[in-house]
């Protein structure tokens, strides 16, 4: 393409194909990165001081932007145009698409939480799922590095829920809020610790980014790059190499394969042009999120290949997962009338509370396998429509009793580990196509018993904290109504497992896919387990890992 000699084509541009971008340009190796998305620039798009009383419904969630008026993502959400995607008869399943530059690192909850040894072995302790083709500590070493270059505030805090970051890595965390301390003395009452919350958010300066200034919401998007997304950091320091090469609207139809049936590079369709182009290359690196990498290898298939490239397992597509979900809200009469003063920090939860209950599963005193964790929602919140919905009546009692109990909510948003089972995985419908004639992909889903258990044991749990800060939540709902829908959380992981059997796995621990040398996946697809913790920190870690891996191949000459 042009006088670009590159080695390597990279397939999507966020957490895990701009860390690869990054990793091998950084390394002397040339890339082509392609995004299916349009070009984004956060310095010159980012509504950053804009409020919410200056947007159409208050700045609400809308079909349109499913997180509010402001919401970084500018083009995509869980349904894109003229991309769509099909479920199985008596299936839910919400499939989320960022398509722009830099992906879902430019709207996510930075939230950065290290998987532990209880997370790589979940199978070796109680016989479920599969365990992950290594330990935690070959992987601690590049949680380090990748805390480092990210910039991820927090705190050592001697959970055995969260392993220690090595001295000098994490950056100095922000104060608990008043709200935050009283859910820790309330968890405390039931044996349960809250801790500072890990976070991609600078509170110090570092590269090119400038430090959080604690003023507008993270979710708006981050002109400065305190907020961390690749359009601010990894991508500007790829290209800075001169290693680097993107080109974005460029949606995959297929990776293409020779006779033998051998990677030799990809085509895909200039959305702008509708024109198909085909590119050779020595690697292919699928990273456009686990679902997407699965369905253009399902999508790839050929006489050598009948049932999807990589797929000689049959397992491309299958063991898909996403994390629980559940949320729980309360008011809290201790906080009415609260002293008025700016808690804003970095906007999100800077206490959380772990999951604590390895010991006791460990003992089979509990109905489900698998932990979650509690994110905090409190504080002052910018008003908007939700005050409108909150309160009855009108005129001056409305703004008076708004102003009593402005502050004094806060809400518990679960999060849990989900197991895969033979009930959730996607396939490509081959009687739908999208506006440039691929496949789409269909999804079957079903949670099982042990994430309804796990649910109805947070809510529960949740329910006695309220209790101790004075508050009654009410009737808990039945914990198959509170679950939220998969794919909703947007954690989705596991259709391209990684594993040590290319019988029962799709790569090696490296996203090297068995079947074929030269093509790898560094996305979430790999993943063998879906631990409690969001999973953006790990996808960043795995792909600096295995793009550091990739390179020696390289500069061997054996790739």
């Amino acid at each position: 393409m042009d006088d670009f000699d590159y080695h390597a084509v990279v397939v999507g541009s966020g957490a895990g194909g701009a860390m690869a971008a990054y990793e091998l340009t950084r390394q002397g190796i040339k890339v082509l990165l392609l995004e299916a998305g349009r070009d984004y620039d956060p310095k010159t798009e980012t509504p950053m001081f804009k409020t919410n009383h200056e947007a159409p419904l208050l700045g609400s969630s809308n079909k349109d932007k499913n997180f509010g008026f402001y919401d970084a993502t500018v083009d995509g959400g869980w349904q894109v145009p003229d991309e769509p995607y099909t479920t199985a008869e008596g299936s839910e399943f919400m499939w989320w698409r960022a398509r722009m530059l830099g992906g879902r690192t430019n709207h996510w909850g930075r939230y950065s939480l290290r998987f532990s040894h209880h997370d790589f072995k979940g199978k070796s302790r109680d016989g479920l799922g599969a365990d992950w083709p290594f330990e935690y500590d070959d992987i601690a070493p590049w949680y380090d590095k990748t805390e480092k270059l990210v910039g991820v505030c927090g705190a050592n805090t001697d959970h055995e829920d969260m392993p220690h970051s090595a001295p000098g890595v994490l950056q100095e965390p922000p104060k608990p809020r008043v709200t935050e301390l009283l859910v820790a003395a309330a968890a405390g009452k039931e044996g349960i610790r809250a801790v500072p919350m890990h976070r991609a958010v600078l509170t110090k300066s570092q590269d090119i980014r400038q430090k959080c200034f604690y003023a507008t919401p993270c979710g708006h998007g981050c002109s400065i790059g305190a907020a961390f997304q690749t359009t601010t950091s990894l991508i500007p320091l790829a290209k800075q190499t001169g290693n680097l090469k993107v080109i974005t609207d460029a949606m995959v139809r297929t990776v293409d394969t020779d006779s033998d049936g051998q990677v030799t590079g990809l085509t895909y369709v200039d959305k702008n042009t509708g024109k198909d182009i085909k590119l050779l290359s020595k690697v292919v690196i699928l990273a456009a999120s686990s679902c997407e990498s699965a369905r253009i290898l399902l999508n790839s298939k050929t006489d050598v290949h009948p049932a999807g490239l990589a797929n000689s397992s049959g397992q491309v597509g299958r063991n898909l997962m996403d994390s629980t979900g559940a949320g729980i809200g309360a008011y809290i009469p201790a906080l009415r009338n609260r002293p008025r003063y700016n808690e804003d920090g970095h906007t999100a939860n800077h206490l959380f509370i772990p999951w604590w209950g390895h010991d006791a599963q460990a003992k089979g005193e509990l109905d489900f396998p698998r932990g979650y964790h509690f994110e905090i929602g409190s504080g002052f919140r910018e008003p908007g429509s939700w005050v409108a919905g909150d309160f009855q009546g009108y005129g001056l009692s409305v703004k008076e009793e708004a102003r009593a109990a402005y502050g004094s909510y806060i809400s518990f948003a679960l999060r849990g580990e989900m197991l895969p089972n033979d009930d959730c995985y996607m396939e490509i419908d081959d009687e739908v196509t999208d506006k440039w004639g691929i496949p789409v992909a269909k999804f079957h889903w079903k949670f099982s018993e042990h994430e309804i258990n796990q649910v109805k044991h947070g809510l529960e749990t949740a329910k006695k904290i309220f209790a101790n800060m004075g508050a009654d939540v009410g009737d808990l709902p039945a914990p198959e109504d509170a679950i939220l829908k998969g794919g909703q959380i947007i954690h989705e992981v596991g259709a391209t497992r990684m594993g040590e059997d290319p019988a029962d796995s799709v790569t090696n621990q490296w996203g090297q896919t068995w079947d074929c040398p030269n093509l790898f996946v560094m996305d979430a697809g790999t993943f063998a387990s879906n631990p409690h913790k969001n999973c953006t920190l790990t996808i960043l870690t795995l792909a600096m890992r295995n793009a550091d891996w990739l390179a020696g191949q390289i500069k061997q000459g054996a790739l």
